[in-house]
């Protein structure tokens, strides 16, 4: 694959990193419907410190997971569109919204993750594995 691309909704905050995907998947998490205005949000994992930002530098939001541990939510000052996610019980991974990238033709989810709090109008694929909450770390 290709160098991954991305930014945000008005071009103040870009990325790219040249590593490939650790993970795709579409999360169904309560904070991640909330983040996103919807009912789940589509998310590429790349390994932590990968990602190289140009432009404004972009803003943070500390929530907490589940896990009772941080997870920093980047996204841009401007327009507000969600860049990455950074929890801190994935410490080997930031987690970019798919939203936000260039080019999605290469994108297909391997996993549906949080499936517990998946909105019940939401149809999931039986294409793709279902887990009740987190993957499993490591």
């Amino acid at each position: 694959m290709s160098k991954i691309r991305g930014g945000c909704l008005c071009g103040a905050v870009r990325y790219s990193t040249e590593a490939e995907p650790l993970l795709t998947a579409v999360c169904h998490c309560k904070n991640c419907q909330r983040q996103s205005g919807t009912a789940f949000s589509v998310v590429v994992a790349v390994p932590k410190g990968s990602l190289v930002f140009e432009g404004r530098e972009p803003g943070n939001y500390r929530d907490t997971g589940e896990s009772g541990l941080p997870v920093d939510r980047r996204f841009c000052t401007t327009c507000g569109s969600p860049i990455i996610s950074q929890p801190a019980a994935m410490p080997m991974m930031d987690v970019i919204k798919a939203g936000t990238l260039d080019d999605t033709s290469w994108l297909q989810p391997q996993i549906n993750v949080w499936c517990d709090s998946a909105q019940p109008w939401v149809p999931l694929s039986d294409a793709i594995p279902r887990i009740p909450r987190n993957p499993p770390a490591g």
